[in-house]
């Protein structure tokens, strides 16, 4: 199953809700507030998480500036939702976690996006 990093951003009752489902989940705002997405991005990519965020940072990260990249980036991109919502998209998204390996996804509620990371030589 794949192992989440939550970013700063990612509402609180959606974490909790991730945790107590049997998710491996480690929060920024718990084990590393006040991160740079860089520090984030270098923590998902040693400990082999997916980055869950709100935050379009982490494409350009890697795609623009050639950072290595975690198994998966999801970008939430839903901009009104109730507190504990993304729990539920993020877990949608993790019943078939070997689609999105490698890939940058972008997720609204009308269509999910995959675009494949692909670390420069």
């Amino acid at each position: 199953m794949a192992k989440l990093l939550l970013d700063e951003n990612f509402p609180a009752p959606a974490a909790r809700l991730l945790g107590v489902s049997g998710l491996d989940v480690l929060a920024v705002r718990d084990a590393c507030p006040g991160w740079v997405d860089e520090e984030v991005l270098a923590l998902a990519v040693a400990e082999q998480r997916w980055i869950i965020t709100f935050d379009r940072d982490y494409g350009d990260l890697v795609f623009k500036m050639n950072f290595t990249p975690p198994p998966a980036i999801v970008l939430l991109r839903e901009p009104h939702y109730r507190p504990a919502e993304p729990a539920n998209w993020v877990l949608s998204l993790l019943v078939q976690p070997e689609i999105y390996l490698g890939r940058f996804v972008v997720f609204t509620r009308d269509k999910v996006r995959a675009r494949p990371m692909l670390k420069a030589l």
